[in-house]
This record gives structure tokens, C-alpha cells and sequence, in this order.
């Protein structure tokens, strides 16, 4: 895979799947912006690394719901970077709290759709007048979107699916000139687990796949960088899922 002279944006990267994706993409020949929201750290640390190792990088705090901060991300690439974008690679999302359709308020149902949807509207749409031929998006569903998810990720679990239907209407909007795709992580080893999901749990699912493991943010970022190249050129629309085996679609 070869990304030499390419521009490529990370959203959500200052940790775990995020931060993997800027280092792999980066190590691949891509300069890399990195957003972040509050993993500054992370994020920093990111960018010492990629430069440690000869490659261009920086990253920018900014709320992807927030379209004033998008937009403040795209300029600053473009400006900095004095490139057009190439990659868009949209991680931001999560989960917020467990919460069943019972005990459910809208406001809850519309934090996490914002989260996960709205925000990969802002950042394509505003990414897009910078984008040309042969420029790729990669979106993060995720296997709750196919399954719809375990206890109280019902909001969680629509606005993956959401993010899989916006995958494939992109794919057919911006061909041929724009690739589209989506990752679906299972069982990844990341805080989103530590947080939200028990260690019994977590033991269970990953026992349960035929590689018996859970999944690392690495291997994730292997496949993004993947799709994110020419290598994936007859590769839009797809959502593919990264799950150990956990889950056949």
C-alpha cells in the first residue's frame, strides 16, 4: 500500500482505533491531521511518533457534532498540510451510556445519533469541496449496527446501522470518483470496552470466535489503511466486518 504524497484527516484519533488509523496511515506515506475531542495526550503523542519516524503530522482539538469546529479542522489541514484531502477517515462515536428504550429520554437518543450520524455528515460534507479523483472515505459502524447490539445500545446500535446506510448512499453519490466504505468492529480491546462492557463479557465474546481473541486496534487500522489505497480501487460501498469471526454477514 503506498500513500506517499496523500492527505489524509483522522476524526476521533487520539486513542485506541483512532490513533491506530493515524500511525498506520502515516507509516503507509499519507500526512496525517489528527482531531481529537479530549484525548489530547494521545493525540500528541501520536504526532510524535509519526514525526519521530519522518513523517508530517498534527492534530487539532475540535467536537466533530460541532460544524464550526469541522470546518476550523478542514481549513487547518488544508492550509498546513497545503493539500488537498485525499483520506477522510471518520472514528468519532460512541457509545455514551448504556441505556434501556425504557429509561431512554430524547435528549439521550439525540446525543448519540449526533455523535455517530451527524457528525460524519459535517465532516464529509465539509471535507468534500476538497476532495478530487480517486479520494476515499472510511466510515466506523460497527457489529451493533448489524446485530443491534447488546443491553442498552439500542440508540447506539440504530445510529451504527444509520452509519452504514449513509456508507452505501455516499458510495453511489460520489462514485466514481470518491470511494466509500465502513469497518464494523466486534470485540475490540479498547477503553470503549473498558468502560462499557465487563471482563466476563468481554472473556465470553472472545472465547467464542473461532480465533479466540479479541480484536486489536491495530488490526483494525490495518484494514482502514487498506481501503483508504488504490490497493481497494474496486472496493465502495462495502461494510466490512472486523469481528474475529464472531459474527458472519
Amino acid at each position: 500500500m503506498d500513500l506517499r504524497g496523500k492527505t489524509a484527516i483522522v476524526t476521533g484519533g487520539g486513542r485506541d482505533i483512532g490513533r491506530a488509523c493515524a500511525i498506520a496511515l502515516s507509516g503507509h506515506g499519507a500526512n496525517v491531521a489528527i482531531n481529537y475531542h479530549s484525548s489530547e495526550e494521545g493525540a500528541q503523542s501520536a504526532v510524535a511518533e509519526i514525526e519521530s519516524s519522518g513523517g508530517t503530522a498534527f492534530a487539532r482539538q475540535g467536537d466533530m457534532t460541532n460544524p464550526d469546529d469541522v470546518s476550523t479542522l478542514i481549513e487547518e489541514t488544508t492550509e498546513r498540510l497545503d493539500a488537498g484531502i485525499d483520506i477522510v477517515v471518520h472514528v468519532t462515536g460512541g457509545l455514551i451510556a448504556r441505556t434501556s428504550i425504557r429509561d431512554m429520554d430524547h435528549d439521550h437518543w439525540n446525543k448519540v445519533f449526533d455523535l455517530n450520524t451527524s457528525s460524519l455528515f459535517h465532516v464529509v460534507s465539509t471535507a468534500l469541496p476538497h476532495m478530487s479523483a480517486g479520494g476515499s472515505i472510511v466510515t466506523f459502524a460497527s457489529q451493533a449496527g448489524r446485530d443491534g447490539g447488546g443491553p442498552g445500545a439500542i440508540a447506539y446500535a440504530a445510529s451504527k446501522g444509520a452509519v452504514m446506510t449513509m456508507t452505501r448512499g455516499l458510495a453511489k453519490e460520489l462514485g466514481p470518483d470518491i470511494r466509500v466504505n465502513s469497518v464494523c468492529p466486534g470485540m475490540i480491546d479498547t477503553d470503549f470496552h473498558n468502560v462499557f462492557t465487563s471482563d466476563e463479557v468481554r472473556k465470553r465474546v472472545a472465547d467464542g470466535t473461532p480465533l479466540k481473541r479479541e480484536g486489536q486496534s491495530a488490526d483494525v487500522a490495518n484494514l482502514v489503511a487498506y481501503l483508504a489505497s488504490d490497493d481497494a480501487s474496486f472496493i465502495t460501498g462495502a461494510c466490512i466486518d472486523i469481528n474475529g469471526g464472531t459474527l458472519f454477514s
